[in-house]
């Protein structure tokens, strides 16, 4: 596809007269001047006083809008990291000038859109940057952050022209058409607010984003390392404010986040995916197949408890935690173009007729498919035994020790046995995985503590993406048009590639306390089998005729889990253990042939950003 818009844009003088937006080969053309762009900052009435100081939060959106006497549509990027991490590959973060004017806005959307005819406005979370009110890492606050400047925008909430003043500011130059977009929590308070059915937003566009923050911190009732609860993320980004007055707020979150894994009312709150059926906005979702740290369940389940009259599509690279700027670059800003013309402004330009998943099959090579998952695919239970990995239940038992220093690396090559492994014969056509998979397990420990990891494997040779699945260049492209204090050119990016003899394709863990409940562990004795079903990651991945599709059953991968309070050693049930996989395609016989992999793809955990 050509680069539509990899130039620095030369756009026609803005005058009273200029409308609102006009089309040129069915998308809409770059006709206002960046230089006479209105900047502003609203406070927003967010309707909460989570800081306590007697005084209602409100919440500080900095607008870019075309000149025009015309209304306009809204681009909407709510995120903590202004002021922080800052936003995109070059961390940009906002600036003001000495009167406090918003100058540079991250990305490259204000760039791109506002000479098209859009605004772009970019949201500080409560708590953060020149908001007002408290952290609170996807709870009340954070969905408040995002609700009331879509209210606003559409005239059902006030807003204010300073932090504390009475003087209020209208949004007379808005549609009240407003489309979410942003990357990992940003994305996620799309997700959130979505899930509110709040009228006026349009569509989202979650990039590598969170539908349920249990799932970031938690996976079926055992913790990830790291943070322990949301306290420690959100006391990052607080300003100093949220850091004087907010300890209530953290108090809540850390008692409502157990270190035992257990799913508590908390986690509940911050749960969109138990409200996704409120959601009306069309969705546009990007995720990374090895993204390790917003996993790809977390759009999965998503978009499994959407409504089906919900227009969606779907984008799965095989990056890590990147953004599609930075690895379809070329493809990426057309789309999206195209994509907020339709759900914005009402273009008739057909994308939501278009295929609705593009998925990459290797290192910058796309396919795509009509609908996702794919016609065709067919939840198929396969099941380990003596034999491999087959439909043919197994018979007897296999038992090995969790010696807690389990990696995918070594579970792979052989070189760590606390953990058993089956697959399929080589496949005799290709065998794609498009959907979330579950594994049943039936197991007993020999202490009363015992964690479970199992991966769905390709063993086969291939080339990937490797790491972030990204290398930034010294060289640039421009996206629209610059202005001072504000470029909109971003430097360019290549794929990192090698060659792996296996790709975990799903993955998942489990505290086998929580087999009958999330909420409350039950006690675990010695030599009884319990039963426990939990989730694997959502993929979509095409296994190539003579690979072969492994499953690995393990204890405590320490790369991703913590520890157990006693390693055990865990007796697997063959005849009570299976695996449920979404496939189109046939599936052959078992296999007992040695699995050994050389080099393992094995996805890439980052911070969240």
């Amino acid at each position: 596809m050509a680069l539509a818009g990899a130039l620095t844009l030369a756009p026609l003088p803005a005058t009273a007269a200029t409308p609102a937006f006009s089309l040129s080969g069915g998308v809409t053309a770059p006709i206002h001047s960046m230089a006479d762009a209105v900047r502003e900052t609203v406070y927003v009435d967010s309707g909460l006083d989570l800081d306590g100081d007697g005084t209602r939060d409100r919440v500080a959106a900095d607008v870019i809008r075309p000149s025009t006497t015309g209304r306009v549509p809204v681009i909407m990027d709510a995120s903590p990291y202004y002021q922080s991490a800052g936003r995109g590959n070059e961390s940009e973060v906002k600036t003001y000038d000495s009167a406090g004017v918003p100058v540079k806005f991250p990305l490259f959307y204000d760039n791109y859109f506002v000479p098209r005819g859009y605004a772009v406005v970019l949201v500080d979370f409560l708590g953060t940057n020149r908001s007002r009110g408290c952290v609170d890492v996807g709870g009340q606050s954070e969905i408040a952050s995002g609700t009331a400047v879509i209210d606003w925008l559409n005239g059902r909430r006030t807003g204010y022209s300073t932090l504390t003043g009475s003087a209020t500011k209208s949004a007379s130059w808005s549609t009240g058409a407003v489309g979410m977009i942003g990357k990992s929590w940003d994305g996620s308070i799309a997700n959130g607010v979505a899930s509110t059915g709040i009228d006026g937003l349009k569509t989202i566009v979650p990039i590598a984003a969170i539908s349920s923050w249990y799932d970031w911190f938690r996976s079926d009732g055992v913790a990830y390392p790291g943070y322990s609860s949301p306290t420690g993320l959100g006391s990052q980004f607080e300003n100093s404010n949220a850091r004087s007055r907010c300890g209530a707020v953290r108090s809540q979150m850390t008692n409502g986040s157990p270190a035992n894994g257990d799913y508590t009312p908390m986690w509940q709150t911050r749960d969109f995916v138990r409200n996704a059926s409120k959601v009306k906005a069309s969705i546009f979702a990007i995720h990374g197949l090895n993204d390790l740290n917003v996993k790809t369940l977390q759009y999965g389940q998503f978009w499994d408890a959407v409504p089906s009259t919900v227009p969606k599509k779907l984008w799965f690279s095989q990056t890590a935690h990147v953004d599609p700027f930075d690895f379809r670059r070329s493809e990426w800003v057309p789309t999206l173009h195209r994509w907020f013309d339709r759900w914005l402004l009402n273009v008739q330009n057909g994308i939501e007729n278009e295929a609705q998943v593009s998925a990459e099959r290797a290192p910058n090579q796309w396919a795509d498919d009509q609908t996702w998952p794919p016609a065709g695919t067919v939840s198929t239970v396969l099941r380990p035994s003596s034999s491999g990995l087959g439909t043919a239940p197994g018979t007897g038992t296999s038992a090995f020790t969790d010696n807690g220093s389990g990696t995918p690396a070594n579970w792979l090559s052989g070189s760590n046995t606390g953990r058993a492994i089956y697959s399929t014969a080589p496949l005799t056509s290709d065998l794609r995985v498009a959907g979330t998979s579950s594994i049943t397990v039936g197991v007993s420990s020999s202490t009363p503590t015992a964690h479970l990891t199992a991966y769905l494997v390709d063993y086969g040779p291939a080339t990937v993406r490797t790491g972030e699945g990204i290398r930034t260049l010294t060289t640039e492209s421009c996206w629209g048009e610059s202005r001072t204090g504000d470029d909109a050119c971003y430097r360019n990016t290549e794929a990192t590639t090698g060659n792996v003899d296996a790709q975990i394709i799903a993955r998942g863990w489990a505290d086998l306390a929580n087999y009958q409940s999330l909420s409350t562990p039950r006690t675990i004795t010695p030599g009884t089998k319990y039963r426990m079903t939990f989730r694997l990651s959502t993929t979509d991945h095409l296994l190539k005729a003579g690979h072969r599709l492994g499953l690995v059953i393990g204890g405590t991968d320490s790369t991703a889990i913590v520890r157990p309070g006693q390693l055990p050693r865990l007796t697997v049930d063959l005849a009570d253990t299976s695996v449920r996989i979404p496939l189109k395609g046939s599936v052959p016989a078992a296999s007992s042939a040695p699995l050994v992999a050389g080099s393992v793809s094995a996805g890439t955990k980052s911070e969240l950003g």
